[in-house]
Order: C-alpha cells, then structure tokens, then sequence
C-alpha cells in the first residue's frame, strides 16, 4: 500500500512545511477567519449524544440522537425536538437531506419523513436502520435487516450483500466509473448497483484493499478517488492508482467518518477531533473551542458552506467569514475594552463564573497586573501613532494613570505594587496566608531564594483599595516598555513631564536601594534583583544574568532619555565599565534546558527597545545588537509576531515573517482560554525540549491548535488553557499588530 505518491494523485496534497520565500511587508487583504458555534439541545437524557446531522438547503438543520430527532431553525440558537408536542422517535441513527424538503430519519423502529413539525414514518420497514443515503429523489437505507429503497414507487427490500453490522452508506463510482452504493460494515466494505442488478458485489477487505475490517465511514473524494474510514486511518482508492493509506497526519487513527466539503476539502472525523485536508494544508479542529467533544460521529455541510460536527456532546457548526487584520483587531479591542478594563484602569483576563459563557464574566486580579497593564499601554500609543485616533492617546493615558497608581498607592518613594483592586472585593488571586516554620523549612528547601511574605494584600491609606507587595523584576521591565512607547508615541508634553517623573522615582528607588527593589518591609523582593554582585558572582542568580543586566541598562536608558539627567548615563556607564554588563547583554537568553523559559524571552523583548532605539554608541550599539540577534535566533522557529516584529524594528531585517503574519490570521477570534490537550494527539509526539520542565510537543502547532497564550508562555507544552474558566484580554496579538502598522511590516 503506498502513501504520498498514491495520495498526491488522488487530488490531495499533505502538510508542506517551509515558507516559498520572504515577504518585507504584509498588504492587508480578506483572509478566511474560522469560528465555531454550539446551539443548545435539549437537558434530557441521550439528548447530547449525537449519531447523524444533516442541513437542508433552507439551512434548518436535524441532528439523530440516542434521546430522538431534532431541529434547530435557520439562526436559532436551540435545538427543538422534532414532531409535535410530545413527539417521540426513540433512538435516531442517521438523517440525510430529503430534496422535496425536510430529511429522511432512520431509527429504532424505522424510517422516518420530518418536515417541519411533521414526523411520518414509512410504512413497510420495521427494523432499526443503521445508515441512509440519497440516490435522486430516492433514498437507500440500511440495517441489520436488509437494504431499503424508498421512491415514489414505494418501498422495495433486498438483503445486504455481506455484513449486516452496517456503519455507513455512500454512493461514489467504482474503478470504471459505474455508480455503486458502497456499504460500509464492521467486516469489509461492499460495493453495489444502487439499484438491483445481477453484478457480482465488490469487497474491499484487508489487507489490501482496507486497513482493517471494521469500516466506520465512506465517502467520494476528490477526482473521484473513494475514502474508505476506519481503526487504523483511512485508504484511498484512486482510479489507475494503489491504494494509498493516511494516518500519520490524524489525530488519531480511530477513524469514524469522512466527508467532502463544498470546496472539495476533505474532512475525516476521529475519536480526537477533526482533521482536514484542503490543497496543501492539513489542520486539526479538536478541544472546546471548535467541538462539544472530540469524538467525532458525522459531518455534514450548510448551503452556506458551514461544517456540522455530530459529536458524543452534541454539534457544533464550524462557520467563516472574510475579514481583514485590521477588522480582526477591531474584534479583539471591543472584546478588550467591554470585559478588562478594570479600575482603576488595570486590564487582564477576566474570569468567567461558567466556563465559556461571555455573560457571566467578572473582573480578576493577577501577580503580572502592572506588565500586562504596560503592554496595553504600549500597544494603545502603536495605535495612537498610526491612527492618531485621540481615544487609542485617551486609553493610553488612563492605563499610565493606573500604573503610577500602582507606585503612589503603596505610600512609599519608588516602591510599585503588583496589582490593586477594590477593598469590597474578597476573592482575589494568592490571598494572606499564615506560614509555619516548618512550612518555610520545606520552601527554604526547595527555593532558598523565596522571600517569607504572609501579608500579600495591604490597605491603601485611604482605605479604598488593597495593594500586593512581593513585586517581580518582571513587573518593572514591563512598566518601562509601557512608559517608552506612551512618551515617545503618544504622550503630550505634560503627560511626557508625568511620565519623567516617575520612572525616575521608581529608578532612584532602585539604585539607591543596591540595585534592588525594596518592599516596604526595606528587604528585597523575591525577583527584583539587578545588582553586580548577585548577578555576576551568587550562582543562584547564574540563569538570570543576561536578562536582568539588559534590564537594568534598559531602565537606566530610559531615564536618561526621558529627564535628560544625566546621573542615568553616569550610572549606566558605571555598569558597563565596572560590572560589564554591556557583556553580558551580548548572550541574554541562557539556552540550558533546565533554566530556560520563555517568561525571558517575553522580557528581553521588553527591555531591548529602550537600549536599540536611544543607545548612540556604536560599539555598545553593536554589543546589543548582538544581544538582539542571539535571543532571537533561539525563538525564531516560534513565529511570534511580537518576537519577529520587534527584532525586524531593531535589527533593520524585515526577512522571515510569513510565519507572524499566519500567526496573526490563524489565532481564534474566540478568546476565551479552553483547555487543550494534545498530548491524546497520535501525530506528534511528547518531548522534554525546549524547556525539561514540561511535556511538550515535537513541532508547533497552529494557534488555532493550540490555547489562547501570551508571549510569556511556552508555545509548545502539550496540555494548555482553565477549561474555558478565563478569557483573553486580546493583547497578546493587538500589540504585535499595532507595532507592523507602526514599522511598516503590515500595509
């Protein structure tokens, strides 16, 4: 049984990787964006557990379940059991299109004609039917009884050619081009006149002709080729061709059913979601956020081109439209500024009460509060810049109000809280805890480094708000992008003086205090650590001395950039002659597996800017951009917009970005955080690389594959995602887009 050459000439062409060449700027024309929906059926028992869909060409749509049929209106959002009040059918196995209106239902009991509220069930077939397929104006079914035809001639009976274990029907040519009813079984697949005929059966079974015996679907493929689906993949049989086997590219090879799709794209239904093959792609739609459940029965297709995915959970309808990015990114700034923008000006994920449901929505707090805060901040003065649309300046100058905020309200010179919410507020994120010695012998343990801090949250002097201590190196290096991007981009005159003067509280505070940042208690903080003697000489801080000496020169440059005091350049220069941190910039990014994280290579990308744009010496200009080059090469396979993007503004090298531009158009419109699990997927497989501490997957997958992420997160671990308890505030993508607008990589 051959593969790729067989499968070429069958009409389809698998995954191709590699990008055909380079392309400096990306023009903004329509592209397909995919969505799912899942209309509710009915809270009764077998209700959800789906066998069969179908859609009419008036686009309502039936779906055979174990509790009965059901119809779902054109635009409805709820399923509606079939037949009047009261009405049921039991068990329903299959239902196909019927051409005068309505479907065609076989059952338990039979077969049945519904239309609209009407269920009439045909008289002379009183036997469970397994499967149903159109022929014309005809319909041919099937069971454990025997083969049906129902015409307008009435109901004609002939026994199954072989198995009566039955799974599916199909009508597709055999290898002269002869129409035949193909019955798909648990012991073979069977061909046949539709109509009767003295013509010996043909019996595809394997080996050979089938991968295994037990054949869950059949269906016509492109040029004519017949996809035969069961456990093992699917086999392809092509006129003039062998038969050719796909099962490494599937999700699973537990194979249920294959459709053809109205663009001639096939579609093969697994017990680990859908796999689909459409010219030279391949992609997998499987998880909450495009099916009910992974366990796929039956697809069907709408007039309009949607996909219906009869599953164990129900069905889902995988629709599209045309949009351009910058209509996506219209979406994704109304999703953001409805549901995360939180007082007193904060912006996060937002938590959902029922997993999923955008309405029950609810504000949250989070340790990185002020970074994420700063990189909406960033990405609203992109946007001021390119549009100068006076409410993107208006929303930047509310988050830098709400990130000063965070410094002011702790009462202190230059210390910054985490996050603040609302003293009326009970639930937050890692509240006050008491801990025992021993409790903090066993932490002591396993992190010496770990700082003792029972009291988190602590009062404002006004008694409106909380604030968090304990906060990271990672919270101030966002602070700084945020703040460079809003001078520079967006802010006014005033807003600039706002601005100077406080990064420079927060830098004084820092190197006065050592190069340290000192909580209230006068002690550092955990993370917040840039001084020379920890960096270059404590082994504890080895995996942290590129990034955090980058850091430290980054906000140094900053303060001189914004007050034009020059004790910043002073100090700066003091680091790099004494303390060569200069040097350690050129190799930031530790590529040890057991150190390396992409929470890194989120913050080098935070801290490179302020040093590549405001840096005049050439030689230290070279040392950076060596820096720049090192810690890209390893994200690169990655295509990270926001990684490709700002290396293509700091290097001058617009080369490679096909992959951040795809990431742009294949990121779900759905930002709600599902979990993902790929480590059930059988076309890959798990390693331990980049990162030894999680399971991963050995190639990257699609965005639309994997959960919504952010730049922090590691791209490739297997299981990501809450079960759908979170949604994305969308600045993961808003800010990569919004920086190609300003840089030109996006027309």
């Amino acid at each position: 049984m051959t593969s790729a050459a067989a499968i070429a000439a069958a009409g389809i062409t698998l995954w191709a990787s590699g990008n055909a060449g380079t392309q400096a700027t990306l023009t903004d024309t329509p592209f397909v964006q995919e969505f799912s929906e899942h209309p509710t059926l009915a809270e009764e028992a077998g209700a959800s557990d789906v066998a069969s869909v179908a859609v009419e060409s008036s686009g309502t749509a039936w779906a055979a379940a174990r509790a009965g049929l059901y119809r779902l209106e054109s635009g409805a959002a709820q399923w509606a059991r079939a037949g009047e009040a009261g009405a049921s059918t039991g068990p329903v196995f299959d239902v196909v299109p019927n051409p005068a209106g309505g479907v065609w239902a076989g059952a338990w009991n039979g077969l049945y004609r519904a239309r609209r509220n009407v269920l009439e069930k045909i008289e002379g077939i009183d036997a469970p039917l397994a499967a149903l397929c159109r022929y014309g104006d005809a319909v041919l079914v099937a069971g454990p009884d025997g083969l049906w035809r129902v015409d307008r001639d009435g109901v004609t009976h002939e026994p199954l050619p072989g198995s009566r274990e039955v799974r599916a029907l199909c009508l597709a040519p055999d290898a002269s081009g002869s129409p035949y009813l193909w019955i798909a079984t648990a012991f073979g697949l069977y061909g046949i006149p539709p109509v009767r005929s003295s013509v010996k059966p043909i019996r595809l079974q394997a080996p050979g002709g089938l991968l295994s015996a037990d054949v869950q679907g059949v269906a016509r493929g492109p040029a004519g080729a017949l996809w035969a689906a069961g456990l093992g993949g699917v086999v392809i049989h092509a006129a003039g061709s062998a038969p050719a086997l796909l099962a490494s590219t599937l999700p699973s090879i537990d194979v249920r059913c294959v459709a053809q799709g109205p663009d001639g794209g096939m579609w093969v239904g697994t017990a680990a979601g859908v796999a689909r093959f459409d010219g030279p792609r391949c992609s997998v739609l499987r998880s909450r956020r495009w099916l009910l459940d992974d366990r796929v029965r039956r697809i069907a297709f709408g007039p309009d081109g949607s996909a219906w995915v009869a599953t164990a959970g129900g069905v889902s309808v995988v629709r599209a439209v045309k949009l351009t990015l910058a209509q996506k990114g219209e979406r994704y700034l109304e999703a953001c500024m409805a549901r995360h923008v939180r007082d007193p000006g904060l912006v996060e994920k937002c938590r959902l009460r029922v997993p999923g449901d955008l309405t029950t929505w609810e504000p949250q707090d989070d340790d990185n509060d002020g970074q994420y805060t700063a990189m909406y901040l960033a990405m609203q003065s992109y946007r001021f810049a390119v549009t100068r649309d006076p409410k993107a300046r208006e929303a930047a100058r509310r988050a830098f109000g709400a990130l000063r905020f965070l410094q002011t309200v702790t009462g202190t010179r230059g210390f910054v809280a985490r996050s603040v919410v609302p003293s009326t507020w009970t639930r937050w994120a890692d509240p006050n805890e008491v801990i025992s010695d021993a409790d903090w012998a066993v932490r002591r343990v396993r992190n010496p480094r770990e700082k003792r801090v029972e009291t988190h949250w602590r009062p404002s002097a006004d008694g409106r708000w909380l604030w968090k201590c304990g906060t990271s190196s990672d919270e101030i290096t966002g602070h700084m992008f945020g703040y460079l991007a809003y001078h520079d981009l967006a802010a006014e005159a005033s807003d600039r003086r706002d601005v100077a003067e406080h990064v420079g509280r927060i830098v004084d505070a820092i190197v006065d205090g050592g190069f340290l940042l000192r909580d209230v208690d006068g002690q550092p903080t955990e993370w917040g650590v840039w001084a020379p003697a920890k960096l270059n000489d404590d082994p504890d801080w080895e995996m942290d001395r590129g990034v955090n000496s980058v850091e430290m020169l980054s906000f140094l440059k900053l303060a001189a950039h914004v007050t034009g005091d020059t004790k910043y350049e002073a100090t700066y220069r003091r680091l790099i002659r004494d303390h060569h941190y200069a040097e350690n910039a050129r190799r930031p990014k530790t590529l040890n597996p057991s150190w390396r994280t992409h929470i890194d290579d989120e913050l080098l990308a935070l801290a490179f800017p302020a040093l590549l744009l405001h840096e005049k010496d050439p030689e230290l200009l070279a040392l950076y951009r060596e820096g720049v080059e090192s810690w890209h090469e390893a994200v690169k396979a990655e295509h990270s917009p926001y990684f490709d993007f700002t290396h293509a503004a700091l290097s001058g090298n617009r080369s490679g970005l096909e992959g951040a531009f795809e990431f742009l158009r294949d990121a779900p419109l759905d930002l709600v955080r599902w979990e993902v699990d790929n480590t059930r997927r059988e076309d890959i497989r798990l390693v331990r690389a980049p990162e030894l501490e999680h399971v991963q997957t050995d190639r990257l997958l699609p965005p639309s594959e994997r959960c919504t992420t952010r730049w922090d997160d590691n791209p490739w671990i297997a299981v990501q995602g809450d079960g759908g308890r979170t949604e994305s505030d969308g600045v993961f993508w808003l800010l990569p887009y919004w920086m190609g607008r300003y840089y030109g990589l996006l027309d």
